[in-house]
């Protein structure tokens, strides 16, 4: 069984999360009665429940019907919400499909940006150009200075869609260094 210290494995370890509305009024099966008298063992082990409170709350879960019924009698025991960053829990859990994955979709958005960092200034750019361009009201163009811009912020969109095998393996390393360092801190290895 999940440890209140492991929040997210203590609720995803019901039939069906009592957290959410909509599964309160779901009947609870034998395997969510025997999650929530686990949590109560322990946090009485722990010292966390007088001797009644643990009696009182054992009884209601004889007592209980519904996930509804369950939810409050260790509401207090197991934090509702993690205390870490989704993205923190997900490293430390993340296998190396699923590292891969995530420096892929690291790599997708840097060149969203990149193409962003494109687009944007060359046409601020150009409409600045074609504004001074014309005086006197006839059109007297001047050295096209921003191919300028496009040609550093080109240069900046090209290497991040050339170079995208290069940035996800610099990217995946980076993740298994952070979650190498993540396990170390849980006294795991990795």
């Amino acid at each position: 069984m999940p440890s209140p210290s492991d929040p997210a494995a203590t609720w995803a370890s019901f039939t069906h999360d009592p957290r959410t509305k909509a599964n309160r009024a779901l009947r609870a099966a034998d395997h969510d009665r025997e999650v929530v008298r686990s949590v109560l063992a322990e946090a009485y082990a722990d010292g966390r429940l007088t001797r009644e409170e643990h009696d009182e709350r054992s009884a209601g879960v004889v007592e209980a019907r519904t996930l509804g019924d369950l939810s409050p009698l260790i509401g207090d025991l197991v934090p509702t919400t993690a205390d870490a960053p989704s993205r923190h829990g997900a490293l430390v859990q993340a296998g190396p499909d699923d590292l891969r994955r995530m420096a892929v979709r690291e790599w997708e958005s840097d060149r969203r940006s990149a193409v962003l960092a494109f687009i944007g200034p060359t046409l601020i750019c150009w409409a600045v150009w074609l504004a001074t361009s014309f005086g006197d009201g006839a059109f007297d163009p001047t050295f096209p200075w921003p191919l300028i811009v496009m040609a550093a912020t080109g240069f900046h969109l090209v290497r991040t869609l050339v170079a995208r095998e290069e940035l996800v393996a610099n990217e995946l390393e980076r993740l298994q260094r952070r979650q190498a360092k993540a396990l170390r801190g849980r006294g795991r290895r990795p």
